[in-house]
């Protein structure tokens, strides 16, 4: 398990070199008098493993920038991924201006996953009001545009990014959005993966490929499940880590199970990714969430087991 004493961490992303497992991650002190003041003193952090549980803490990897820049205020979820010998790490932003309610995209790059440089021209990916929801504090409570995870699909890039559309009930505009680019710097936003109507949002997306079929990952509370799904499910609400399936990355998505791939009532794990080991095995690994008392934790699990079958999986 990764804690640190001091600091709560919760969201977090991997890199891979050689035989070693990097691991970045959302973290705040833990001394602030209220939890949920994290997120706005939120930093990356970052740590190495060569088996996804004995951690060494290594220096922080990204911080808010000076005032009045863009992203001022924290520094969000995020995504690394390899090109031509350069690691670029794609991450949220959020600034003082506008009291976090806007979030925007931006990068860094580094050669050796431990010094990194924000790129000049960030932010580098903006929600476009054509197909999403932009700040309406009558409908919600931010504008959602955050947590991209970036993929490799025939030499394009894409973002896939929490998002809102701009149509629907309040509660059920949840989406996975998608951007693309050709050089990770200058991108175009394109129409969601997904279809709104069951989350009022889908937080830190994942996309993976596991025998050809492409699973993407989310996570969401409890509260946010849409009127129209609890309708059609008649499933009771959880806080967790829910899938989509496709044959193509760019989909279209499906759900082919309408339970969480982990989740409970009352939050115990949460921002949940799927790993793959040296041995080929896929496992998962999740934030400690909350206690049954509604405490927060904020540590990240060790590895545990998922199982596949019949395209779904399981934990």
């Amino acid at each position: 398990m990764l804690s640190i004493t001091d600091k709560w961490i919760w969201d977090f992303w991997f890199a891979r070199d050689g035989d070693e497992y990097h691991i970045f991650y959302l973290q705040a002190p833990s001394s602030l008098k209220l939890e949920q003041r994290r997120h706005h003193k939120a930093t990356i952090g970052h740590a190495v493993s060569k088996n996804y549980v004995d951690w060494n803490i290594l220096p922080d990897a990204l911080t808010p920038g000076m005032i009045g820049m863009w992203d001022d205020l924290a520094t969000w979820t995020g995504s690394i991924i390899r090109h031509n010998n350069l690691w670029y790490m794609f991450y949220t932003g959020a600034n003082r201006a506008e009291k976090g309610l806007i979030q925007r995209i931006g990068v860094a790059t580094s050669e050796d996953l431990i010094i990194w440089k924000k790129h000049e021209r960030n932010p580098i990916i903006v929600a476009d009001e054509k197909y999403y929801e932009l700040l309406n504090l009558n409908s919600w409570h931010d504008q959602a545009w955050r947590d991209p995870w970036v993929y490799n699909y025939q030499e394009t890039f894409y973002a896939f990014i929490t998002a809102r559309v701009n149509y629907g009930s309040p509660d059920a505009r949840g989406v996975i959005a998608c951007a693309k680019s050709e050089d990770l710097i200058n991108w175009s936003v394109l129409p969601p993966v997904t279809e709104p109507g069951e989350f009022g949002q889908m937080e830190i997306p994942q996309l993976i490929n596991i025998n050809n079929k492409y699973y993407l990952l989310f996570s969401t509370w409890a509260e946010n499940h849409s009127a129209q799904r609890l309708k059609r499910t008649k499933i009771e609400a959880v806080t967790g880590t829910h899938y989509l399936v496709s044959d193509n990355p760019l989909g279209p998505y499906k759900f082919i199970t309408d339970r969480f791939l982990q989740g409970d009532q009352f939050g115990s794990l949460y921002s949940g990714k799927i790993i793959q080991d040296k041995k080929g095995e896929w496992k998962m690994m999740a934030c400690n969430n909350l206690s049954e008392e509604g405490r927060f934790i904020g540590s990240i699990t060790n590895p545990f087991n998922i199982q596949l079958k019949n395209n779904k999986l399981n934990d």
